[in-house]
């Protein structure tokens, strides 16, 4: 005697399926199922044919249902059909997933992510030293040739900008900038004159 054959599954209409998705949002378990074993396969294949592959369709899947029991709250059957909400979960889960892909890696032995090496202490204390002699050389220097070394090292501007900023002519703010390197290279470098 031949098997029987599989029973057909039910014929849901659009109705049925939205109302199936209202019924899951009370936590409907017996709703969900319905829904699950209706759309999973449907999504899954949907998945494969947006080139995600079998592994990866198959968790989107799981994800996308997933976001159906949870949101199901959040449909509205004015806004969209129950397909339309559930096929537009898929489809911005599989963009997520394409972008995370394309995100290359981050290589964690990298030179420019590595912290920075503590300094030897002779180096920080010569670096200590340094700090120091330039404070103090730069303390002797007159008000505005200081401005002018901050403006020009500290807020990076050029030489046409600081004379811009301080209304004074080029000429004038290069030779103050050179008349204060001059006095610090006499104070921090002596051995160079």
């Amino acid at each position: 005697m031949p098997d029987a054959p599989a029973p057909a599954e039910p014929a849901l209409d659009r109705d049925a399926l939205d109302s199936l998705v209202e019924a899951a949002a009370s936590h409907d378990r017996d709703a969900f199922a319905a829904l699950f074993n209706f759309y999973a396969p449907r999504v899954k294949a949907y998945l494969l044919r947006l080139n995600a592959g079998d592994a990866l369709a198959e968790e989107l899947t799981q994800e996308v249902m997933l976001t159906v029991w949870r949101k199901a709250g959040q449909f509205d059957r004015a806004q969209a059909s129950a397909s339309t909400w559930i096929f537009r979960i898929a489809r911005n889960r599989r963009i997520d997933a394409a972008r995370r892909a394309a995100r290359p890696a981050l290589d964690e032995t990298d030179p420019s992510l590595q912290p920075e090496p503590e300094a030897a202490p002779d180096e920080a204390a010569h670096a200590l030293a340094r700090d120091a002699r330039v404070r103090e050389a730069l303390a002797g220097l007159p008000e505005e040739q200081v401005v002018l070394l901050r403006l020009a090292f500290f807020d990076g501007l050029s030489h046409r900008d600081i004379a811009e900023r301080i209304g004074a002519p080029l000429g004038t703010v290069k030779s103050r900038l050179r008349l204060a390197f001059d006095k610090l290279r006499r104070v921090l470098d002596p051995d160079s004159l």
